[in-house]
């Protein structure tokens, strides 16, 4: 589908910023081991690298698009690529595990703007019928990150140091930078002259958090009982609000929620494969980072692939095809967990990553086609912050391997989506 000159530059931004986050998470996942060795980091505390970052955006991410669709979608996306390429240079220097978590936290609040905000700023960029495929396409531009980042943190493990797989992220966020620049702005013309909800703001963001911070430790029921009131206490702000930062009403879309909530589930199931593979196969006596690299090249590839697809799924197949793909995710990651060799293992991940990679990519552009463009930075952000959040449940459900030799499970994963597949497919037939 030929498209517009105009919206050129909108297409590149979104694609660029949306790179810089998966290049800057594919190839972290494979250096996690290489950075609690140079930084003396426990295997407690190395995880928080991953679900810090997680925390933070997940939490954000509502307040985020929001702000998008009353400020103006273009100048929230500047002021995320800023804080994002900013923090990168502060994880790049960081002398301790602690100080790298913290700067991940930054990191993470300007990858909050730039994903629910990006895909806001397409749909109000291009026509209906040429939306699906723009944030398809975005998604499989930024999908090279995903296919590079493997075979890249591997090699600047090796070759210079981890500390260069951020260093590497700053000149690509400015370059999304100079494109968000020349893109067209967008805002909500029915939300002229109304504030941004404070009380949904703060609420909006402790919620997430709180269900962020129990989901990585199950045991402590206070971050639980956290999380239960501040969501009682949103509702009831939200309901009296004339102008709320999430509309309440959004949760009655049936194909909106179902797809948010597979979504979830289906991100859940990939943070926990792309932790699990990478460690499994640098478990192997003489497997360096870079052979590790090229070794998940192929479920890299396939996990890239989703977006393009996804964005080719018309609106009203969205949900049967979700719930097929997670039927199919099942089997194939329990294939991994039983795998014996290392070839037995990438092919099994490679199945399961084109399974997931599709539903991740349906999450995305089916949620986009089903809500009022004008607050699409709203329902994006929410959708972006169910799946963020949730994503570091993949952590805690694989669990972190306490003996050499041993690897993490996918078992309980696997579980989540034989369970989710059926679920989200009785959504149609109501």
């Amino acid at each position: 589908m030929p498209v517009s000159p105009a919206r050129n530059p909108a297409l590149l931004a979104v694609a660029l910023g949306a790179f810089c986050v998966q290049l800057d998470s594919f190839a972290l996942n494979l250096v996690l081991p290489v950075i609690r060795t140079a930084l003396r980091g426990s295997p407690a505390a190395t995880p928080w690298i991953v679900s810090g970052y997680l925390l933070a955006a997940g939490a954000l991410m509502p307040v985020a698009g929001r702000l998008g669709d009353l400020y103006g979608r273009r100048r929230m996306l500047l002021l995320g690529l800023g804080l994002f390429g900013g923090s990168a240079a502060w994880c790049a220097l960081a002398p301790s595990v602690p100080v790298l978590v913290a700067a991940r936290v930054v990191q993470g609040a300007g990858g909050a703007l730039i994903m629910p905000v990006g895909l806001a700023l397409l749909t109000n960029a291009f026509p209906p019928q040429c939306r699906r495929w723009a944030i398809g396409r975005a998604l499989g531009l930024a999908g090279l990150g995903m296919v590079g980042g493997p075979f890249l943190g591997g090699a600047l493990a090796q070759g210079a140091s981890w500390r260069a797989v951020f260093w590497l992220t700053i000149p690509l966020a400015a370059a999304a930078a100079l494109c968000a620049r020349r893109a067209t702005e967008s805002r909500d013309s029915a939300a002229t002259g109304h504030p941004l909800d404070a009380g949904g703001a703060v609420t909006a963001t402790a919620a997430p958090a709180c269900l962020a911070l129990w989901l990585q430790r199950p045991a402590d029921w206070g971050w639980a009982a956290g999380a239960l009131l501040l969501g009682a206490v949103l509702v009831r702000v939200e309901c009296r609000c004339r102008a709320p930062l999430v509309d309440l009403g959004l949760f009655r879309n049936r194909p909106y929620v179902a797809l948010t909530a597979a979504g979830a589930v289906a991100n859940s199931a990939t943070v926990a494969l792309l932790y699990a593979v990478p460690l499994t196969l640098q478990q192997a006596p003489g497997r360096s980072p870079l052979g590790t690299g090229v070794a998940c090249l192929a479920p890299a590839a396939a996990l890239a692939l989703g977006g393009p697809l996804a964005g080719r799924v018309p609106p009203a197949a969205a949900v049967p095809v979700m719930a097929g793909c997670l039927g199919i995710a099942a089997p194939a990651l329990l294939a991994v967990g039983c795998a014996t060799g290392p070839t037995a293992l990438l092919v099994a991940a490679t199945a399961a990553a084109s399974a997931l990679g599709a539903a991740g990519g349906l999450a995305l552009t089916g949620t986009q086609a089903v809500v009022r463009p004008g607050r699409a930075g709203e329902a994006s952000g929410v959708t972006k912050s169910v799946m963020t959040v949730t994503a570091g449940v993949g952590l805690t459900l694989s669990g972190t391997p306490a003996a050499p030799g041993a690897h993490p499970s996918l078992l309980l994963p696997a579980a989540l989506c034989l369970t989710a597949a059926p679920a989200v497919a009785l959504t149609v037939r109501r």
